[in-house]
């Protein structure tokens, strides 16, 4: 039988990380600009591998696979409002 307390001990590395994405604040269009450069609009592991323009098989996106990627996505998503709310054109971003 597995132990609750391992399971509690090793879940807490990622709420502590969860946490801090939830609680980072931007409060600088640098700031926002830097988040929004770093975190990719687009998952970029997602590929179709084509042979004579037939598709043989594709790689599904990974970023589901990551504990973090809604959080990031959050993030990604509160940089570019904030950008928005400073007067910034945000569509060089969403490409």
């Amino acid at each position: 039988m597995f132990n609750f307390n391992l399971l509690v001990l090793m879940n807490s590395p990622f709420n502590f990380i969860k946490k801090r994405l939830e609680n980072l604040e931007i409060s600088t269009k640098e700031t926002a600009e830097k988040i929004v450069n770093l975190i990719p609009n687009t998952c970029p592991f997602a590929r179709e591998i084509r042979l004579f323009n037939r598709s043989i098989f594709k790689i599904p996106p990974l970023c589901k696979l990551n504990p973090f990627y809604e959080d990031l996505m959050m993030l990604r998503f509160r940089a570019l409002s904030f950008l928005c709310e400073m007067g910034e054109d945000i569509t060089p971003y969403c490409q």
